[in-house]
């Protein structure tokens, strides 16, 4: 296991200013970073380079659909400028590095309509993610789909629609991220959730059911870690909050008070309660 944190504690957006906390990073017992980029080509990417190699950790991408991007979208000029970011997103993570790219990449973040996903709009991100497919291969690049709980997205909640829309891409390339935050509202038994994703489970959030320190709470951290080391994964567990100072982020996460002392000690508590508890 790789333990990571999101830079979402700290900041809506990376760049060279955030250097400075990647050896104290390093030093809290993280093994990477998990960085947000929405536009590849205005990421920092010389900056991102350089402050892992010389911290020796590694790096891992999230990612969101914005300026109305979506692959559900009935317009297909929509659809392709979404198709276009995200293959420019993932060349941008290979160059960085990353061989992740993670998040709810199929509709904006809030994107509600007040009614059931169609199966139109199912077959149109099922299409557009065989397509991208080939493009992840060709640059080393792993996407990790991310359901989402039914008050941030209404197209994909539940492990079972997750396993089932990546055995309808079909291709190796397009996992799953799964969320201990969202399976809290979404699943009957977290662990379960973990089985029903195995096959196509490429990351791994780590968060609280406040979006707290992990441990903090009542997520059944001893049942994910029996159901993650029974499914043999072995990949990133990675700890995603948020600071609710940022205007930015408090209203794109709902988050209106503090969950820890600080932002950063939700990180720099949360990976000793993780490491503890995957050593044990």
């Amino acid at each position: 296991m790789k333990f990571g944190v999101n830079l979402l504690i700290w900041a809506a957006n990376f760049d060279a200013s955030q250097l400075s906390l990647l050896p104290r990073i390093r030093a809290a017992g993280f093994d990477g970073i998990e960085v947000p980029m929405y536009k590849g080509r205005d990421f920092a990417v010389t900056a991102l380079r350089q402050g892992v190699a010389e911290t020796g950790l590694e790096c891992t991408i999230c990612s969101v659909l914005v300026d109305g991007m979506s692959l559900i979208s009935d317009d297909t000029g929509t659809r392709a400028r979404a198709v276009e970011q995200l293959r420019e997103n993932v060349a941008t993570s290979a160059e960085v590095g990353a061989k992740i790219i993670a998040g709810p990449m199929y509709s904006p973040v809030g994107h509600l309509v007040g009614r059931r996903r169609t199966v139109d709009e199912w077959n149109r991100a099922v299409d557009c993610w065989q397509q991208l497919g080939p493009w992840l291969a060709q640059h080393g690049v792993v996407a990790a789909i991310e359901p989402l709980n039914r008050f941030e997205t209404y197209f994909l909640n539940t492990a079972e629609d997750a396993a089932r829309f990546c055995d309808e891409v079909g291709h190796p390339s397009v996992g799953i991220l799964f969320d201990t935050f969202h399976a809290n509202i979404e699943e009957k038994n977290i662990a379960d959730g973990y089985r029903r994703v195995a096959r196509h489970l490429k990351h791994v959030h780590t968060c609280e059911n406040d979006r707290g320190t992990p441990g903090s709470g009542h997520i059944e951290w001893t049942e994910v870690s029996e159901a993650l080391r029974e499914i043999g994964y072995d990949g990133w567990l990675t700890i995603e909050s948020f600071d609710s100072n940022l205007p930015e982020i408090a209203a794109a996460t709902a988050i209106w008070r503090d969950l820890a002392i600080t932002p950063e000690a939700v990180a720099f508590d949360g990976v000793k309660f993780l490491r503890q508890l995957m050593e044990s």
